[in-house]
């Protein structure tokens, strides 16, 4: 049976690449994007089977509005991959509260907004999965990403807190956590900091060079059948982690915080007063 699947910030990078994975094997897809105009391929190829829709999900109202259109449109919604966002480059300090609040803004209350909507219709169905596009940068970090950093570790929180609320509701989620890969998510779709302290500059050096390696960036097209798997697996993960590069990150990370929490033990345990 075809899968009805919801996908947020289709225009490019991953979101378009699923889209297409999944019409291309005959789900049904429900593609959202600022700019209808990039699914227009899309509409010509697979016709009926996509439903393209102006969607900005900073507008809280506009995506209670965009997900009732769907399940008119469709009749359910099986699958959401909430994947708008987009990268924020420069220090903390050289970040204005402005770019700072447009990051939380889109990447996590986006995010939030979308899981709200979608909630409702899979209450009534008593099924669904929301998969949430993350980062390996939801559990670990690197410099001159702080914004997105903490927007990728708050919707880390929100959505493990919404897995636990629902699993009685037959009501799954997963976080995908990709490392970086060859889409333009660090080229035309971030935004940079526009003033650059000096005192930062070996830092910027560093973090331009190890971005140098190709080895650093996964294929994108290699993403696919992972996540058609996940979507048609009846007991999904979590946590799904993607790419040798966030596999590496996190499992060295991991390991030495459970060596900390260990050799911490006794202090931890002593602090409880009784």
């Amino acid at each position: 049976m075809s899968k009805i699947v919801l996908i947020t910030g289709a225009s490019k990078g991953f979101g378009k690449l699923w889209a297409e994975a999944l019409l291309e094997r005959g789900d049904k897809v429900a593609a959202t994007a600022r700019n209808v105009s990039s699914l227009q391929n899309l509409k010509d190829k697979y016709g009926d089977n996509i439903l393209p829709l102006k969607l900005d999900v900073n507008n809280r109202s506009e995506v209670f509005e965009v997900t009732e259109q769907v399940e008119k449109h469709f009749g359910r919604i099986d699958v959401l991959i909430n994947n708008a966002g987009f990268g924020l480059f420069g220090t903390t300090e050289e970040t204005t509260e402005q770019q700072a609040r447009d990051q939380m803004e889109t990447n996590f209350f986006g995010s939030l907004w979308v899981a709200q909507a979608v909630l409702p219709v899979m209450r009534k169905q008593k099924s669904g999965h929301i998969i949430q596009i993350s980062s390996f940068l939801g559990l670990t970090t690197l410099p001159l990403l702080g914004l997105y950093n903490a927007s990728k570790f708050a919707i880390e929180g929100l959505i493990e807190t919404i897995g636990s609320e629902t699993a009685h509701l037959g009501i799954k989620t997963t976080l995908i956590e990709p490392n970086g890969f060859a889409t333009d998510w660090a080229g035309a779709s971030a935004v940079q900091t526009s003033s650059e302290i000096a005192d930062y500059n070996p830092v910027r050096a560093a973090f331009a060079e190890s971005g140098e390696n190709p080895d650093t960036w996964g294929k994108p097209e290699a993403t696919v059948e992972p996540v058609l798997n996940l979507i048609d697996n009846q007991n999904p993960p979590q946590r799904l982690l993607l790419g040798k590069i966030a596999y590496h990150a996190i499992n060295e990370i991991y390991t030495k915080r459970l060596n900390d929490i260990q050799e911490w033990k006794e202090v931890s345990i002593a602090a409880h007063g009784h």
